[in-house]
């Protein structure tokens, strides 16, 4: 064989191998849902969690109540822990709540409040995850708001906000609201026809945005409480995936993933009542989603589980919307 032919056989044969495995689909579950691995529960007492890539490594972002069995300051703080070693950084924004990471560009974003149920987001930025600066987003007299999630969307900044009063702005507690941006500085809020849902309990927590569709990750009283997924072109209208629940409490999430925890704590995982699975996040590393998500009994006593899906964002999204 020539060797111009054997070059042309050995791209050809490059170019199939590529081909085969970009077309590789990621698992689903028997009912066709996108699979989701649990891995089982990492930590107690820590809700609102981010996993984020910052400068090819992987931390999660962790809002420490003050409750937290392994908090001795007697208030709230935020910090980042090392995926691979547990390490975490120093903690930052004492007294703060609610807190969610976003990392554009080698730089981190943490969006939060200044107590729970109050009226004022704030946004802290840093390079190294150790130098943060500090300003307030938006402050909105008479709201009571908890949990929020930034995304960008084309050449604005998008943070979905839950706002748990008044009854006219919220409906039924609690509720996605929307606010936009071109640089963080400036902020809209977007009008009251912006939200999901004001007719029943559909607690927002993770937002993701991919192909014109914004995605809302939230929590819905329904047999207990179980993580859903809709979505939406304009914030308004919304179209519930056909294949909800994300996810819903199992078994598996008293599993235990670390050696970590005193014998105290594994005693309170055995045993503790669990009818939820909330506060889902997620962010796609080297391929797979490394996901964190809460279970417990939704009153307080709470626990950080941790979970996979082998595949990348993108195909997550889209593959709680199958093509009908």
């Amino acid at each position: 064989m020539k060797p111009r032919t054997i070059l042309n056989v050995i791209i050809l044969l490059s170019s199939f191998n590529f081909l085969a495995c970009s077309s590789v689909q990621p698992p689903t579950d028997p009912q066709g849902r996108p699979l989701i691995e649990k891995i089982g529960t990492i930590d107690c007492d820590l809700v609102e969690t981010t996993p984020v890539v910052f400068k090819d490594k992987v931390y999660r972002f962790e809002y420490v109540r003050a409750g937290y069995w392994n908090n001795h300051t007697g208030d709230s703080y935020f910090r980042f822990v090392d995926h691979q070693t547990g390490k975490p950084t120093s903690s930052f924004a004492k007294g703060f709540e609610f807190g969610s990471a976003y990392v554009l560009n080698d730089t981190a974003y943490v969006t939060a409040v200044d107590h729970g149920d109050g009226e004022r987001v704030y946004i802290f930025k840093s390079n190294d995850l150790q130098n943060w600066d500090q300003w307030m987003a938006f402050d909105i007299p008479g709201f009571g708001i908890f949990n929020t999630s930034m995304i960008k969307a084309g050449s604005n900044f998008v943070l979905m906000f839950e706002v748990g009063k008044p009854e006219i702005e919220a409906g039924e507690r609690f509720t996605a609201r929307f606010a936009t941006s071109p640089d963080l500085k400036k902020w809209e809020i977007l009008s009251r026809d912006h939200n999901y849902a004001m007719d029943r309990y559909t607690a927002p927590h993770c937002l993701r945005y991919v192909d014109g569709y914004y995605y809302d990750f939230y929590l819905e009283a329904f047999q207990g409480y179980e993580a859903r997924v809709v979505r939406s072109k304009d914030l308004i209208h919304w179209e519930p995936s056909p294949l909800n629940p994300v996810l819903k409490a199992s078994p598996v999430d008293r599993q235990l993933a670390t050696r970590d925890l005193p014998e105290i704590l594994r005693q309170k995982i055995a045993t503790a009542e669990n009818c939820n699975n909330s506060d889902i996040d997620f962010c796609e590393y080297k391929g797979k989603l490394i996901i964190n998500y809460s279970w417990g009994n939704q009153r307080g006593k709470e626990f950080l589980g941790e979970a996979v899906y082998h595949g990348t964002q993108e195909q997550f999204l889209k593959g709680w919307f199958p093509d009908r």
